[in-house]
């Protein structure tokens, strides 16, 4: 900010203007004033600088421009009721020859002081709104020092969509549609009239640039058409010189050479003029989409031979009339009106004999007067646009319905005084939401109006004497286009590339620079295609071979046949039957001291838990199925921890058995409760599991790949599998820590030793089992599941469970009480303690 202040001050200091009386300047007095910028000429003379400034005549277009932001003025300081009962508005218009320094120094002019006339934007500026300039490069110039004194600036043709970003340019706003609503219109008429190549030139300006960027992202993610070529014109190429002349002919032989069925001329109309002239020339013959710069250009239409150019389809801002500037011009020829701006005109036009007027910077005498009757042989009506020229409009009538808004006025009277700041005038406007003559008018966030486009279509049939522009269609900033059905084509014509595609293969948009920019090419993996559109083969399909058909995707899962399974499956029901077995064992043999010494009943409970775990193994392998996924992994959970809770149990009554410390004793033997242990250590797994199961469980998961689709059981909850499993280790490991500690007391079977092997090898197949399972995704991963559980369930039934089935039958002879107690004596006459017997 501090540099743009720099900047401003220093642009006060070394560009000074009043006084210079070649400088086109209208004004009038007010109680507010309002700033005005237009181009009414397009060439300077610098060889003199800093000397009087010499501009000359561009259009008659351009002038009347200026009367209507004058004639606006006037009307509304004598409509009835008054807008502004208490208060007049005044202007203060400049020529900006359509020079970026000559906009500048008029800016500065316009946010001078009265006060303090050499201040520079130190104070708050007379001008309290700003209407101009005309083009987007001028306009962006301006904007910067306006946003200095945070001036309103509301321009009637300025239409870069840089000017949107508000960061940049807080203060600007617009009564013309922005180039990016232009640039999505040219895009849905190309596609409304099914045109598939197109070529786009613009230029090295503010306007040309962003609009031709802007239509190359467009059309790039549309899928049917094709950029054959883009453009960006040098700033010399209007200049009639050799290099000017060579970048033509080289933009001429690629548009001769091009298939494009569109060309796209989005740049200004000094650019244009030398590329249709060359159009006309060399008969190119083409169809052309001209911007808002020339699609209403009469100088262009009316070349002699421009139906040898091609036909021209243009887009401009919504045209109205301003209402009674017909009849103000026609009637009374600006009778009455005094401003230098009209002054410059008339003597240009209708030159006097007095050399009188022009000395006096173009006063309005009697002499002058004369020369208005020649404007009676110029019908002025012909050269009033309805496009810039309704904007000036619009733009006075919006700084009005600011200000009516700000003062707090009624048809009686305004509540403040014109004491305000422009920051005040800025934030009215830019709530402004009225109608005026049948449009409406609000601004977004981007000081940017909802109003659309006229299509217009050079008719170079009706009169071989002149073109004539009419409408066609009209395009909504929602993005809905209107156009005859007549102009619409059904189809692409004169430059299709006529291409049929096999089987398998589409019509697709290639990289740009291409005579012909579309070309069959093969359908990507998971597409088919018939020789036209490819298509996505559906979830559970994949595309064959040569892409013309889709084939289904095969089911990816461990059968059951597989080797492996069969092997896994082998171990398991060995597993069942060595359980049963165990089981039938263990019943025989159920009152004999080896029974109750590894728990008694107890020991059934945990044959029953291990029949479980091996039966559950079975359901890990196959086709998952939803019931099977679901119960699997929490059912193993309850089964295990009740398997474990049995072998602590156990553990807890040899404690008791050998346990001579009667303080320890006494709290170890409440502890001793089986049935109360194995109950409440495996209900806390039951509750957990049964939650796990219900809310969050395990379930079928499909993973398509190219051709298969793999289906496993997802585990659901992480958190509920890690609890389960860990609540199981940390069971084990306490259960280690037991047996551990009763691998010294007087253990015949050696019970204590076994169990904390079997513990040790539950707790390393775990601990190595919960990471890879937890990161691993395929068709092992159940068969993973059931190698965890058949290792455990062997380590328990091995070293647990086998030894004693062993000693049962096949060394009876220690399994009596007799054979127990002699173990006993012995063991402690050889450590020389008390033998304790009940």
């Amino acid at each position: 900010m501090f540099l743009l202040w720099l900047f401003a001050s220093i642009v006060c200091v070394f560009l000074p203007w009043s006084g210079e009386p070649s400088v086109l300047h209208a004004e009038s007095p007010g109680d507010i004033i309002i700033g005005g910028l237009f181009p009414i000429h397009v060439k300077t003379n610098r060889s003199t600088a800093p000397g009087p400034l010499s501009c000359t005549q561009y259009e008659i277009r351009q002038f009347l421009r200026t009367q209507v932001m004058i004639y606006a003025i006037r009307e509304i300081n004598k409509r009835t009721p008054r807008p502004l009962p208490n208060y007049t508005i005044g202007f203060d218009i400049y020529d900006t020859c359509a020079d970026v320094s000559f906009a500048i120094r008029a800016t500065h002019e316009l946010l001078k002081n009265h006060s303090d006339p050499h201040s520079c934007l130190l104070a708050e500026p007379k001008t309290k709104a700003v209407i101009g300039a005309g083009s987007s490069e001028v306009s962006i110039a301006v904007a910067r020092v306006l946003a200095l004194s945070s001036v309103a600036q509301i321009s009637y043709s300025a239409t870069s969509e840089l000017l949107s970003r508000k960061l940049k340019f807080p203060t600007f706003l617009r009564t013309t549609p922005s180039d990016k609503h232009q640039t999505k219109a040219i895009a849905e008429l190309v596609k409304k009239f099914n045109w598939k190549t197109v070529g786009i030139v613009g230029s090295d300006d503010e306007y040309g640039k962003y609009g031709s960027d802007t239509l190359n992202d467009i059309f790039e993610e549309m899928k049917d058409i094709c950029i054959e070529f883009s453009d960006i014109l040098p700033g010399y190429f209007f200049q009639n010189n050799s290099k000017a002349n060579d970048c033509l002919d080289e933009l001429v032989r690629k548009i001769q050479n091009s298939t494009a069925e569109a060309i796209i001329l989005f740049t200004k109309k000094s650019n244009v003029a030398a590329i249709i002239g060359a159009a006309v020339k060399y008969s190119l013959n083409r169809t052309w989409i001209a911007s808002d710069t020339w699609s209403t250009s009469e100088k262009l239409s009316s070349l002699s031979g421009i139906e040898k150019a091609g036909e021209v389809f243009g887009f401009i801002s919504k045209r109205k009339e301003v209402p009674g500037f017909k009849d103000y011009v026609i009637s009374s020829m600006f009778n009455g009106t005094t401003n230098a701006i009209l002054n410059n005109y008339i003597t240009q036009f209708c030159p006097t004999k007095s050399e009188e007027n022009r000395e006096s910077n173009f006063p309005l005498k009697k002499t002058a007067k004369k020369s208005l009757k020649c404007l009676d042989s110029m019908d002025l009506t012909n050269y009033i646009d309805q496009d810039a020229s309704y904007n000036t409009y619009l733009a006075v009538e919006v700084i009005v319905e600011g200000l009516r808004s700000l003062l707090k006025c009624d048809h009686r009277q305004c509540k403040r005084s014109t004491n305000f700041t422009a920051l005040e005038l800025l934030m009215e406007i830019k709530k402004v939401n009225f109608t005026v003559n049948g449009t409406h008018v609000q601004f977004d966030s981007n000081g940017d109006p909802f109003l659309g486009y006229d299509i217009l279509y050079w008719n170079m049939t009706q009169s071989k004497e002149s073109t004539r522009i009419t409408k066609i269609g009209e395009y909504e900033p929602e993005g809905n286009i209107t156009v005859p059905n007549d102009l619409v084509r059904n189809q692409v014509t004169a430059f299709n590339c006529s291409k049929t595609c096999e089987p398998g293969q589409e019509l697709k948009k290639q990289n740009k620079g291409k005579v012909c920019c579309y070309d069959c090419v093969p359908c990507a993996d998971g597409e088919y295609s018939d020789g036209e559109e490819c298509k996505r083969c559906r979830k559970k399909e994949y595309s064959s071979e040569n892409r013309d058909k889709c084939l289904l995707k095969k089911d990816d899962f461990l059968k059951r046949s597989h080797p492996f399974i069969v092997f896994l499956s082998v171990l398991e029901l060995f597993g069942i039957i060595v359980t049963i077995g165990f089981a039938v064992v263990f019943t025989i043999y159920r009152k004999t001291p080896i029974v109750k010494a590894v728990g008694g009943y107890l020991s059934f409970v945990e044959l029953f838990s291990l029949l479980a775990c091996f039966c559950l193994s079975l359901i890990f392998v196959g086709k998952p199925n939803s019931t099977f996924c679901k119960v699997g992994l929490p059912l193993f959970g309850i089964a295990s921890s009740l398997c474990i809770s049995c072998i602590l149990a156990n553990l807890l009554q040899i404690l008791v058995g050998f346990n001579f410390d009667l303080k320890k004793r006494s709290w170890i033997k409440n502890l001793n409760q089986p049935l109360t242990v194995v109950t409440i250590v495996s209900g806390f797994q039951v509750i957990q599991c049964v939650i796990w199961m219900i809310c969050y469980g395990p379930h079928p998961e499909e993973i398509p790949f190219s051709h298969t689709i793999l289906i496993y059981c997802d585990k659901g909850s992480d958190a509920f599998f890690i609890t389960m499993v860990g609540y199981n280790a940390i069971l084990a490991l306490i259960c280690f820590l037991f047996a551990f500690k009763g691998k010294q007391l007087p253990d015949l079977y050696k019970n204590a030793n076994l169990i904390s092997i079997s513990m040790l090898l539950f707790l390393i197949v775990w601990i190595f089992f919960i990471p890879i399972y937890l990161n691993l995704i395929g068709r092992y991963t159940q068969a993973i599941e059931s190698i965890a559980i058949l290792i455990s369930c062997y380590g328990i039934l091995g070293c647990h469970l086998a030894p004693k089935c062993y000693i049962m039958l096949f060394r009876k002879e220690i399994n009596n009480e007799k054979a127990i107690t002699e173990y006993i004596r012995n063991h402690y006459e050889q450590t020389n303690m008390p033998v304790v017997t009940s």
